[in-house]
């Protein structure tokens, strides 16, 4: 498959322009979004979410690829983000942008998320890596209302 680099770039320039902040708003066409509490039960609340999310949008052969994707990304919230926890709590955003999906994770953490060399003998470590090879991109952004959101694309071919 060959990626439209500037379908991608519109995808990103969109969330860019909107802002994550108004996205987390929820109810747009195309956007679920999720509040989850930082409890280690929300990894799986997020998976089932994103599963059923996409599977709603016909998008059935990307679901397993996002929701190991989006456990990680929520993994990552729940352990780091907990201490930061006095502005709020976990949010999953699904965004449908033909030809992509994005999925972004809001947190109320300022820390940049940074990927580690991938030690495939420990326990943990590797997440960012599983975000970098299983997604076409991923990133952060700040929130306005502080935190950040971080994010992984996907190219999703429609049925």
């Amino acid at each position: 498959m060959v990626e439209d680099p500037l379908a991608t770039a519109d995808c990103l320039q969109i969330t860019r322009e909107v802002g994550f902040d108004h996205l987390l708003m929820g109810e747009k066409p195309y956007t679920t979004s999720c509040p989850l509490p930082f409890q280690a039960d929300s990894v799986k609340t997020a998976r089932d979410v994103t599963r059923s999310t996409l599977c709603g949008w016909g998008l059935h052969d990307l679901s397993d690829d996002a929701a190991l994707v989006v456990s990680e990304l929520v993994t990552n919230a729940v352990r780091y983000a907990m201490y930061a926890r006095g502005r709020r709590g976990i949010e999953l955003l699904l965004m449908r942008v033909a030809p992509h999906v994005l999925l972004a994770v809001a947190d109320p953490s300022d820390e940049v998320p940074r990927p580690k060399n991938p030690d495939f003998i420990s326990e943990n470590g590797r997440g960012l890596y599983i975000v970098e090879t299983y997604s076409q991109r991923w990133g952060w952004d700040p929130l306005a209302s502080g935190g950040k959101a971080v994010w992984a694309l996907f190219h999703a071919d429609a049925p």
